[in-house]
């Protein structure tokens, strides 16, 4: 991969992703070379009015301020030492127990990196573990803003399940748009095997499902019986000789 500088001898590529939480599904991808930044993207992934998750290496607070300006919501973790100017504190509601922290704060110091619009900072407590994140989500609760921030691990897991079933990263194209073919491939791959999980089985996407699914086609191929397809017309017979009986 000529085209994707990582460091001397070595080439890589970096997919950025904008993912759906709401649908399961990522929606928008772009590729660069494995040294390309990650943040510059969170703009044009988001459309108004859409809220993005992210985690600690997107904070940045001059992106904080632009997304605003845009009428583009986040909800971000960010480094427990930041330096926080608290403008007002929010009071925490009884059975919310796990939150510690609410308050509109400016992030940054007047020295440098100042956010100019205010954010919401909220803190909370998961395992033993405090977790800080900034909003502009004003409207909504403590406790709603930190379970948006938790649905971020539905992007992990899936892009665990996707590298690890469909091996995208054996790599049989080298050029960028072969690359990015590769990856829209086992993108729609996803997609078709999500769709046949969900109308066939009404559940979602496993890999249980698909290697029987797999079992079947190659069953067809070969000529032989589906045994699914057998073990039904099998339960038929049965009940049509009870019957007669």
């Amino acid at each position: 991969m000529y085209w994707a500088d990582y460091r001397k001898g070595s080439k890589k590529a970096k997919g950025h992703f904008g993912f759906n939480i709401n649908q399961g599904i990522p929606t928008k991808v772009y590729l660069t070379e494995g040294n390309g930044a990650e943040r510059p993207f969170v703009s044009s992934i988001l459309s108004p009015e859409q809220t993005g998750v992210m985690d600690r290496g997107y904070q940045c607070h001059n992106d904080f301020d632009s997304l605003q300006d845009q009428g583009k919501h986040f909800v971000c973790r960010i480094k427990a030492l930041t330096t926080r100017t608290v403008l007002e504190k929010y009071q925490i509601n009884e059975g919310e127990n796990f939150i510690f922290y609410d308050a509109k704060v400016l992030l940054g110091s007047s020295r440098a990196n100042l956010t100019k619009i205010p954010v919401r900072v909220v803190g909370y407590k998961v395992d033993g573990k405090d977790y800080y994140v900034a909003t502009d989500r004003f409207d909504l609760k403590a406790h709603q803003v930190a379970e948006v921030y938790k649905l971020r691990w539905t992007i992990e897991s899936f892009f665990k399940w996707w590298k690890h079933h469909l091996k995208v990263y054996h790599l049989i194209a080298r050029s960028e748009y072969g690359l990015m073919v590769q990856i829209l491939g086992g993108l729609i791959s996803y997609l078709l095997m999500a769709i046949y999980c969900h109308e066939e089985h009404n559940e979602k996407v496993s890999i249980e499902r698909i290697r029987e699914l797999r079992a079947t086609i190659f069953n067809e191929l070969c000529g032989a019986p589906d045994s699914t397809t057998t073990a039904r017309e099998k339960t038929k017979k049965r009940k049509k000789h009870h019957a007669k009986t």
